[in-house]
């Protein structure tokens, strides 16, 4: 019998107990605090960490550790640079008949946010190329 955790969580202001059972369900609590998606990827969101509580599979209350991530700095010219050049060496590395196939858009909006990110460098004129 393979063991799995379930996605559940307990709101600390409304009391409400949530879970998220399928990869496609979002639930939030009565209050919408908190809530918990993903099904058994265990994702989940908090406008107010202190408010989520996570519930374990015998019901136990369990308070999560939330560990902020670094803060996001804007990478530098030469760094956006190198992403350009990166992107460069991994298309000439294709075969051959991957070069004729239409790219999406994705691709194409992913160029155009890099190329507008390296106009906008705060260090345009502080660098050389």
């Amino acid at each position: 019998m393979r063991y799995q955790l379930r996605n559940r969580a307990k709101c600390k202001i409304c009391k409400d107990i949530i879970e998220s059972l399928q990869k496609n369900d979002h639930v939030s609590c009565k209050c919408d605090q908190i809530s918990v998606f993903g099904g058994e990827s265990l994702c989940c969101q908090a406008k107010d960490w202190g408010n989520f509580i996570r519930i374990d599979d015998n019901g136990n209350e369990v308070l999560p550790t939330i560990v902020d991530p670094e803060p996001k700095r804007k990478p530098t010219r030469i760094e956006l640079i190198a992403m350009l050049d990166e992107m460069i060496k991994s298309i000439e590395a294709l075969p051959d008949q991957a070069m004729i196939v239409s790219i999406n858009q994705y691709d194409f909006y992913s160029l155009l946010v890099l190329l507008s990110s390296l106009f906008k460098s705060e260090e345009l004129d502080k660098d050389s190329v």
